[in-house]
């Protein structure tokens, strides 16, 4: 059974922004350990590694407001410098958009149940500014 994950992107102000944070990180990546992926590193291994790998993504909230994922591929244990052991969640380069979903701030990542997940924007790309979606989203005009 398929689980997600929901993370805030602290900085970015619009998916375009997370667009380029991917994008550099998958050129510096693609020289590197994990090859052409995008990856976040974390604190905290997930426990539920199957259902993660079994179709899970990275749902990214931009501003309060889920707004775009990508598929994770991998997780893998990274030795960060100060010695810690942590996660380095491994994700396709592909940002999908997705209807916009309302989230309350909280600190590190949550797991997203497949029925609560957002569904992906079909047809053209929708990029209103994150406050704007999130107002529409919470009227129910999205």
């Amino acid at each position: 059974m398929t689980v997600h994950l929901v993370k805030l992107n602290v900085g970015a102000e619009s998916v375009d922004d997370v667009a380029g944070w991917v994008k550099r990180r998958v050129e510096k990546n693609a020289r590197g350990l994990f090859g052409p992926v995008h990856d976040h590193v974390t604190r905290m291994f997930p426990k539920r590694v199957a259902e993660l790998l079994d179709g899970g993504s990275m749902y990214w909230v931009i501003k309060g407001v889920i707004l775009a994922r990508q598929r994770i591929v991998g997780l893998e244990p990274v030795m960060s410098e100060d010695g810690v052991q942590r996660c380095a969640i491994l994700m396709a380069p592909e940002l999908v958009l997705t209807e916009a979903q309302p989230r309350r701030a909280f600190q590190g990542w949550r797991y997203l149940r497949a029925e609560d997940a957002p569904r992906d924007v079909k047809g053209g790309a929708r990029r209103e500014p994150p406050a704007l979606r999130a107002k529409l989203a919470e009227l129910g005009l999205l």
